[in-house]
């Protein structure tokens, strides 16, 4: 689906038309240097399930190596998933007409919730999706203890 901006400068709903994202996909190059190399960290996008023994997350990463990619834990609870898509060798001889993927640095963090044991992370890239299981601690029910109410 696109939107279409209306052409007429004197219809006052003009800009209802207008993609509400346009002004932050033009901040990130800014925010990330300037160069469009570096705002790959935007397209590296992450799933995050919990199920009951984990927490599950999963980021899409094509043709990004397993070299490439660093999975860490910062600060008790954060959980980094950082990388760089290196760029495609350019030939001198070779005629661009798009150029659509992305290249360079990215970096997610997540704050893990207090049941994760970050002690037993787990990663795996496969098929460029990398997989992260941050497994859960028990939580101990709260022991009830019935009271016998007197005459």
């Amino acid at each position: 689906m696109s939107i279409v901006r209306r052409s007429n400068v004197f219809d006052p709903f003009a800009d209802l038309w207008a993609d509400p994202f346009d002004t932050f996909r033009s901040i990130v190059p800014a925010i990330s240097g300037g160069s469009s190399e570096t705002a790959a960290f935007a397209n590296a996008r992450v799933d995050w399930k919990e199920t009951p023994e984990a927490h599950v997350f999963k980021a899409d990463l094509p043709g990004v190596k397993k070299e490439e990619v660093k999975v860490e834990v910062e600060d008790g609870n954060v959980l980094v998933v950082s990388g760089e898509r290196t760029k495609e060798e350019e030939d001198k001889n070779d005629k661009w007409h798009r150029v659509e993927r992305s290249s360079g640095k990215f970096v997610r963090r997540f704050r893990l919730p207090e049941d994760a044991k970050v002690g037993e992370v787990k990663a795996g890239l496969e098929n460029g999706v990398l997989t992260v299981t941050v497994p859960k601690a028990e939580v101990k029910k709260p022991e009830v203890k019935a009271i016998e109410i007197s005459v």
